[in-house]
């Protein structure tokens, strides 16, 4: 085999460690800490400075600065955060992708299959957070062996002169290295995969600083892809948070740009290593464009939600469902949540004005709720498509319960507006059309179970949106009492029956069938309690 092929096949094999190793890092960190570093993101406040901190924090953990942006494009489709709450966040994220970079710059290639093993046994043996730790342990370790790959494969090209040639003619086209290395950071998106390939090449002694230089700031306006991908489709503050992200790495490097030669100086006088002057490069561009950009992050704000305006929404299908996070659970299922609290209102209000429909026998009102059972039906379809969709990755345990969970409500959510559209509305019709009026006490006492529905759909809702099990438990013990009074409002009205009071005798199988409806719609509000409690059989 020719020195060419070994040098090919050990650029190819490296690299290909390096991405596979970065991806596997980012998902055992996100599975040992996801939902509860997204819970810290989901209730930040306007505190910059805060911001910037949490942003760098959390980035660090996950090893991915696109993960942290993906999140925070996430939460602002959701309406759970602004513009100006994520973008101390966004600068943050952008420092705390640099310790990947100063970690790789260590020298452990040498040591790389001993850390490949002991993250092996860790992911093998280790239980639920060991394993996933073990799991990041062992990416790491793929990172490190790609670029021991790269760094053996290529140190024979230190010696080569045509190549030396080649690296000299590309080095004097930073222009064309930052396009490059752009290009390629949002392919594969990871901006950490291809500075390490930068510094592996370095390791071998044939990427200088001053050529690294480019690479690293490609690397950085294309990780800003990612973000802007997830936030196609999205509402007007998901793609503010997005552009935010990209606006602020291309302006970095517009400023940095023309000053590539000093910058060099600078960091040259950080370490005398090349590696360790790469990994510093990366680090203090990011530092300074958070120096550079927070103090202005109100201004920043105004400006980016005046180039992207509040666009009118006209259709009726899902609102949060994003395919582009699919491959972040812990994303994924609280844009899923969200969209099911959507489904969740359509549904409340279609109950809410089966009362006035009923009151008034208003039948413009009547045909708008039976149209919108539609809506009802396209949206349980499309989020339970898209939570079978997640199901395709590998879900921890408790992500798994919770996507069950979902399912479980979407279901319970249709039915009701199923008893609301077949059974409610045409009992509304069959009263319309026989003028029939309800006596006082009739209409009193289905006004008040109506009502008792209502409420317990509410508590259902929000013990689902704030996961609250004593709430949900509040529902489940409301079911007796719905029961209850269902069977002594039942026996009132045939008590009425045998006074002979006309309304009753004329309205008696309506007023009957209401109740009973009510009281299935009840019974399937229960069910979503029981969801929110994890008893998906009761």
């Amino acid at each position: 085999m020719s020195d060419a092929n070994l040098v090919l096949f050990s650029l190819l094999g490296g690299t290909a460690l390096l991405l596979y190793g970065v991806r596997f890092v980012g998902d055992g960190l996100q599975r040992a800490a996801g939902t509860r570093l997204r819970h810290i993101l989901s209730t930040l406040t306007g505190n910059r400075i805060k911001s910037l901190l949490v942003g760098a924090g959390v980035t660090a953990v996950l090893q991915s600065s696109s993960a942290t942006t993906v999140m925070l494009v996430g939460f602002a489709s959701a309406g759970l955060l602004s513009l100006r709450q994520t973008i101390g966040v966004i600068l943050g994220a952008d420092i705390g992708t640099t310790v990947t970079v100063q970690l790789l710059a260590f020298d452990l290639l040498q040591l790389s299959p001993l850390v490949v093993f002991l993250g092996w046994v860790l992911y093998v043996a280790g239980r639920g957070t060991i394993r996933y730790v073990g799991q990041a342990i062992l990416g790491f370790g793929f990172l490190f062996l790609g670029m021991k790959l790269i760094h053996d494969g290529t140190a024979p090209l230190a010696t080569n002169e045509l190549f030396a040639d080649m690296l000299r003619a590309l080095t004097g086209q930073p222009l064309l290295l930052v396009l490059i290395s752009a290009a390629f950071t949002a392919l594969v998106r990871s901006s950490a995969a291809v500075i390490g390939l930068a510094l592996s090449l370095a390791s071998a002694g044939l990427m200088p600083l001053v050529g690294a230089i480019p690479i690293i700031f490609g690397a950085n306006v294309g990780t800003a892809a990612t973000a802007v991908i997830a936030a196609v489709g999205q509402n007007a503050e998901a793609r503010r948070v997005a552009a935010a992200h990209a606006a602020f790495k291309i302006v970095g490097v517009a400023i940095f740009f023309p000053f590539i030669g000093p910058f060099a100086d600078l960091v040259r006088a950080t370490s005398p290593d090349v590696q360790r002057q790469i990994a510093n490069a990366h680090t203090i561009f990011n530092v300074a464009l958070a120096l550079v950009f927070l103090p202005f992050s109100g201004l920043a704000a105004d400006f980016v939600t005046r180039l992207i305006p509040e666009a009118r929404r006209t259709g009726t299908g899902p609102m949060y469902l994003n395919p582009a996070v699919l491959d972040t659970p812990a994303v994924a299922l609280g844009q899923a949540l969200r969209e099911v609290l959507h489904m969740g209102d359509v549904v409340m209000q279609s109950l809410r004005e089966t009362r006035v429909v009923l009151e008034r026998d208003d039948v413009a009102l009547m045909r708008e709720i039976v149209a919108r059972d539609d809506v009802i039906d396209r949206l349980e379809e499309d989020i339970k498509q898209y939570l079978v969709k997640l199901r395709e990755n590998s879900l921890t345990e408790e992500q798994a319960e919770r996507e069950t969970a979902l399912i479980f409500v979407i279901v319970n959510l249709e039915e009701i507006g199923d008893v609301i559209d077949k059974n409610l509305m045409e009992l509304a019709e069959k009263k319309i059309r026989g003028n029939h009026v309800f006596s006082a006490q009739g209409w009193r006492e289905i006004a008040d179970l109506h009502a008792k529905v209502v409420e317990n759909l509410e508590l259902a809702l929000g013990a689902l949106a704030s996961g609250d099990r004593e709430v949900a438990e509040k529902v489940i013990r409301h079911k007796s009492v719905v029961n209850t009074m269902e069977r002594q409002l039942r026996a009132a009205h045939i008590q009425r029956l045998h006074e002979g009071l006309r309304e009753s005798i004329d309205t008696s199988s309506i007023h009957l069938d209401l109740l009973a409806s009510f009281k299935r719609a009840n019974s399937l509000v229960t069910g979503i309690a029981y969801a929110v409690l994890g008893q998906h059989d009761a």
